[in-house]
């Protein structure tokens, strides 16, 4: 394969290549690649892959080991000072690289990028060579710990490969690294702060040019700034002002953009990056969350980046796909999961109005763990990766720094203290907290590193892990008394299915905790969110039916292959902000016309979030689906019951009918719907 766009003459900016076509792959399971020359030489044997890929699909799905991955190709020379990268989205979980037989960098970590200078090694025609060990250990993160099992697994599946996009950028010689741009308001104002981190081959005099662009792509704002560029990393900071910013919300998910040039001093363009993101404050004030100073109380559901025909390697159509539906399900608050997510995925909810907590994943680890200065190394590694290619998302609000473990010893409290810390550093204008199981556990609040996180996550699985269900409601009261001045998220809730006696009995069970336990804790106002474990049916060897040793978790209100259960249905019903009641108006044996009512939540509900600028329409519809007749009513603010009345044609009074009416949101998503049938001279039939 020929570098074909790469040109022997300086780039004026920097160049991007697509390197997931070409590659083959190879399992190590007697570990002979290093020295049988693999690094080298491409072995007999491979098989032709594409990535993203995981080995852990088809013949080696339970292949717990080292894999290589061998590419081709071909490179014209060079300028002198060009810079090459080649880039990684993500490879699980410890890789090490090769080129030309010579190793050029090695990376630890299965969900975060990272980039490696390969300019020294190019050849005219070249040989990449990728090892990977997806094996997990007691110091690997995520790894074996379930807090004090020393070989128990995580609850998610190993797979390893290369698991996201791979490319090859060109500069010259000199870059632009990153954008790290956050945002303050003030009367009417954004002052939009961009701090752009550079590096050079030598100290050289250039300039930094920054623009932003609105939603609707119209320049916003323009700064430049000269920049005097050390040999190696430099960073400066600009300064914006955006008059009447355009804010991103739930319901208006707005997105600028930020496009940075790199200048020499005759005004050529060195490097350019462009990147996204969006004006918003979120607050916790007395207990409650707010958004834009307005209050909001949110739900959604956790998602495993897995399914039974990519694995980990998701592509674009997979993760689309499953987040329109989420979407469906009215998310609007995600941890997302236990790892940092596909950058599609914080696009994703940058665009559809869903607030996010990322999470590194340190699950379930021992106090030994947690006070292993290795393991802190690699979390602190782990979560500034994610910062920084994160940082920018206008839909996160908060970092998760670990899920389920010994937060409640010493040394989980000082693990958490060092972590929040270090985050503040990295990122000072957003919270941090963990997820916490063990909260009703406790006999003082001191006990947890939970007194000193920002607010409260809590995973509460009352009626299966946690002790019957009736206990619920004296576990909220404890965790209400012991920590009376934190804002609290249900971080995970619902009905792991292999605690029902049989799996026709699971989704029932889970129906009934959504229904019984959503009340309970939309009557704790204190209560800003609640997230249910979970969308799909994930691969996992634990916590399956007995007898099985791999499988997929029955866990969510779809299965595996994305068909819903009947509980996909009580969720969406539950989570709609809005409630529609429709009713038909009679005359003797006909119908004459219908009354709707439109009830939307208030702060005592789960969810709650004011709706501005809906619109109800409604459809009325003859038996084989011929409009009889419509219509269109807006709402500036729904805040209080509205009641709204239309009629049936006369010719139409006494035949079967049907009206479809949809509550519109102010992003085009379906808020709420219901439907109402006529049978005709029969009666009303729903």
């Amino acid at each position: 394969m020929v570098f074909a766009v790469l040109l022997a003459a300086g780039a004026a900016a920097s160049t991007r290549v697509d390197f997931n076509q070409g590659w083959a792959f190879r399992p190590d399971p007697d570990l002979i690649g290093i020295t049988s020359g693999w690094t080298q030489a491409i072995p007999a044997g491979v098989s032709s892959v594409n990535v993203p890929h995981t080995w852990n699909i088809g013949e080696f799905h339970d292949y717990l080991g080292i894999g290589w991955y061998f590419r081709r190709f071909e490179m014209p020379p060079i300028a002198p000072g060009t810079h090459v990268e080649l880039h990684f989205g993500a490879t699980f979980y410890k890789a090490r690289v090769w080129l030309n037989g010579v190793e050029v960098g090695a990376h630890e970590g299965g969900f975060t990028a990272y980039a490696i200078d390969i300019s020294a090694q190019l050849r005219k025609s070249n040989l990449l060579v990728v090892q990977i060990d997806n094996r997990p250990g007691a110091s690997t993160i995520p790894g074996f710990g379930a807090r004090g099992e020393p070989t128990a697994w995580y609850d998610w599946w190993a797979y390893g490969g290369i698991v996201r996009d791979v490319w090859v950028t060109e500069t010259g010689p000199a870059w632009i690294d990153r954008q790290n741009i956050r945002s303050e308001q003030n009367k009417g104002h954004a002052l939009i702060r961009d701090r752009i981190f550079v590096q050079s081959e030598h100290q050289t005099a250039a300039v930094v040019r920054v623009t932003a662009y609105d939603p609707d792509d119209r320049q916003a704002a323009t700064a430049s700034l000269p920049a005097a560029l050390t040999a190696g990393k430099s960073d400066v900071t600009l300064s914006l002002d955006i008059a009447n910013p355009k804010l991103w919300s739930i319901d208006y998910p707005r997105v600028y953009r930020m496009d940075a040039e790199l200048l020499d001093a005759t005004g050529r363009v060195l490097d350019r990056q462009s990147d996204t993101f969006g004006v918003r404050t979120v607050e916790i004030k007395d207990r409650h969350l707010y958004l834009n100073g307005e209050r909001v109380r949110l739900t959604g559901l956790a998602r495993h980046e897995d399914s039974p025909w990519e694995g980990l390697a998701e592509t674009r159509g997979t993760m689309l796909r499953d987040f329109d539906d989420m979407k469906a399900l009215h998310a609007t608050l995600t941890r997302p999961v236990h790892y940092p997510q596909n950058p599609f995925i914080l696009d994703y909810a940058d665009r559809h109005g869903i607030l996010l907590i990322p999470e590194i994943p340190v699950w379930q680890f021992s106090e030994a763990q947690l006070a292993d200065p290795a393991v802190l190394a690699l979390a602190k590694q782990q979560m500034q990766e994610m910062i920084e290619q994160a940082g920018n998302h206008p839909s996160i609000f908060a970092w998760s720094v670990a899920n389920e473990s010994a937060t409640g010893t010493p040394g989980g409290i000082a693990y958490f203290r060092s972590m929040r810390d270090f985050v503040r550093q990295l990122d000072p204008g957003r919270y941090v907290s963990f997820a916490d199981d063990n909260l009703a556990k406790l006999d003082r609040a001191d006990q947890s590193a939970a007194n000193d996180a920002d607010f409260l996550m809590m995973n509460q699985y009352y009626g299966t892990w946690h002790g019957p269900a009736s206990a619920l409601n004296p576990a909220l009261d404890k965790v209400n008394q012991f920590f009376p001045a934190k804002m609290v998220i249900i971080s995970e809730f619902g009905y792991p299915g292999f605690f029902a006696s049989s799996p026709s009995e699971a989704d029932p069970s889970r129906i009934k905790t959504i229904q019984d336990q959503m009340p309970v804790l939309a009557g704790r106002d204190w209560i800003a969110g609640a997230i249910l474990w979970c969308y799909q049916d994930y691969k996992s060897r634990r916590n399956l039916w007995p007898g099985q040793t791999e499988g997929y978790v029955e866990h969510g209100v779809v299965d595996e292959a994305r068909q819903r259960k009947p509980s996909y249905d009580v969720w969406r019903e539950l989570n709609e902000p809005a409630r529609i009641e429709a009713h038909w108006t009679r005359s003797n044996s006909a119908v004459s016309g219908f009354t709707v009512s439109i009830t939307p939540h208030s702060q005592q509900d789960l969810p709650y979030y004011p709706l501005h600028h809906y619109v109800l329409l409604w459809n009325l519809l003859d038996a084989k689906g011929k409009r009889l007749a419509a219509g269109r009513q807006p709402y500036d603010e729904l805040r209080n019951v509205e009641h709204i009345q239309g009629t049936v044609p006369a010719a139409a009074q006494a035949q079967p009918l049907r009206l479809n009416l949809s509550l519109i949101s102010s992003a085009g998503a379906v808020a709420a719907e219901r439907n109402l049938s006529w049978a005709g001279n029969t009666g009303p039939t729903r």
